[in-house]
């Protein structure tokens, strides 16, 4: 019987590195939710778009107005809501939901679920919020403006970091892409933590039990195995509702529900219930909720004194600080004190430059940033419009920094990438999660062999040509 194929990357077998190849099931795992993140992305980047060209052609100013405030909803239940809010607090849910499948999948069966493997990534992430937070702080004490704001440049969008890179057409290397993904799923996390605990102003006790024993009611069905979305889709709703009226942001309610979800599997099952639910809701999530909540809330007009009142006014300036100099100094900073205290070493093929550049990139944050500037800033619309503007503009810059970076040190990431790829046996499996395996060196021998006969033919057939000639 032949030896069972060893799919463990090498990194893992002779010592532990930082940004080393992935495995096999989670390098699959991490490559579709890349491929979904970043069409959610580009659409999400045209909704963005969108939105600026929409607010700022005075035509149709107005309109967007109109849609954007336009309230509907059954008022009884306090859910007569304009569009920009079903966006922020309805669709968002969405968007949380799935987080939450993707948080509990990484810290049951992904990274997360090995301590020392999770302490690169959770490091990284508080640095690469604390710091943010501090810039902002920094910035506004010195400036005597409003500290409120602190949270805002905190969080770092995925989704539009990946459409930056499929815009760009960098090739980066897997294990950097994962890194960021697991980066940004621990930032969503802690976002989340902030937005429940700071940004709560009232809590009504008795919607609140409610939405808490909506929660239990449904982490009791899944325990049940009761199928059907008939069941839970409504009951997904009344939770939500419940929480909404409770005061408590009602986005708590979706990544509650989908931190629930099974997401190991059993035996028989190709994938568990959450990697399924997540497959299902993923598209709708990045292929609607997000880039409709952007389309309501980019909209922001755009001039040169806008963009100049961005770099004037203490608040806006920390926000674009936070996110292009807190955003790419926390991460990298956070990364280098890991590895350093922990006795990891830097993977061979990739240099700090390349964390840096990751770290860059990382300061594009869109979708929370502009929930959380919402939050902090509500009683005060033209100051919630001038942080929004500082987001765009924290984002964009933060975006071009990461693109120069990344183009450098594009050529070495296109041949990690094909190397990653290669697969001259044919098997299915890339040649460089078989270099232990005995196997695939008796394939290769033979197709070599194979190669070799065929170009000893060719060279005894023009050899015989020429003596014929001769």
């Amino acid at each position: 019987m032949a030896a069972p194929r060893d799919t463990t990357p090498p990194t893992s077998r002779t010592g532990r590195k930082a940004f080393g190849r992935l495995s096999l099931p989670e390098r699959a795992v991490v490559a579709d939710a890349l491929r979904a993140e970043t069409v959610g992305g580009i659409l999400l980047l045209v909704a963005a778009v969108t939105a600026l060209i929409w607010v700022n052609i005075p035509a149709l100013r107005h309109s967007y107005a109109y849609v954007s405030d336009f309230h509907f909803g059954p008022a009884a239940i306090g859910l007569n809501l304009s569009t920009a809010h079903w966006a922020a607090d309805g669709l968002l849910a969405v968007f949380f939901f799935v987080a939450g499948i993707e948080l509990k999948r990484e810290l049951v069966a992904g990274d997360l679920r090995d301590p020392r493997a999770a302490a690169l990534p959770v490091v990284a992430a508080l640095c690469g919020m604390a710091v943010p937070a501090l810039v902002y702080l920094l910035t506004a004490v010195a400036g005597h403006g409003s500290t409120t704001g602190w949270a805002v440049p905190t969080a770092t969008d995925i989704a539009f970091a990946l459409a930056v890179l499929a815009v760009i057409g960098t090739a980066l290397p897997s294990a950097l892409r994962a890194f960021l993904l697991t980066l940004a799923v621990v930032d969503d996390l802690f976002a989340i933590l902030i937005i429940a605990i700071f940004f709560t102003d009232r809590i009504d006790f008795a919607a609140l039990g409610g939405a808490v024993a909506g929660l239990v009611a449904f982490w009791l069905l899944l325990r049940a195995g009761v199928r059907g979305w008939y069941v839970y889709v409504p009951l997904a709703l009344v939770i939500w509702a419940l929480m909404y009226n409770s005061g408590v942001h009602a986005t708590i309610a979706g990544v509650a529900m989908g931190l629930m979800l099974r997401c190991t599997t059993r035996e028989g099952e190709e994938r568990s219930p959450g990697e399924h639910i997540e497959h299902l809701v993923r598209p709708l999530s990045a292929g609607l909720a997000v880039p409709l909540f952007a389309l309501f809330n980019a909209g922001v007009s755009v001039s040169g004194g806008t963009v100049g009142d961005v770099f004037t006014r203490p608040e806006t300036l920390g926000v674009v600080l936070g996110l292009v100099v807190g955003k790419a100094l926390g991460i990298f900073g956070g990364t280098w004190l890991t590895v350093r205290f922990t006795r990891a070493s830097l993977n061979q093929d990739l240099a700090w430059a390349d964390v840096f550049a990751v770290s860059s990139l990382a300061g594009i944050g869109f979708t929370v940033s502009l929930l959380i500037g919402e939050l902090a800033f509500e009683g005060d619309p033209a100051l919630t419009g001038e942080v929004k503007a500082a987001v765009l503009v924290g984002s964009l810059i933060a975006a071009v920094c990461a693109t120069v970076l990344l183009k450098i040190r594009n050529a070495r990431y296109r041949r990690l990438c094909e190397e990653e790829e290669r697969d001259e046996d044919e098997d299915g499996i890339p040649d460089v999660y078989e270099q232990d395996n005995p196997d695939y060196h008796l394939r290769m021998a033979e197709i070599l062999e194979r190669k070799a006969a065929a170009h000893r033919r060719t060279a005894a057939e023009m050899a015989a040509a020429r003596h014929g000639l001769q």
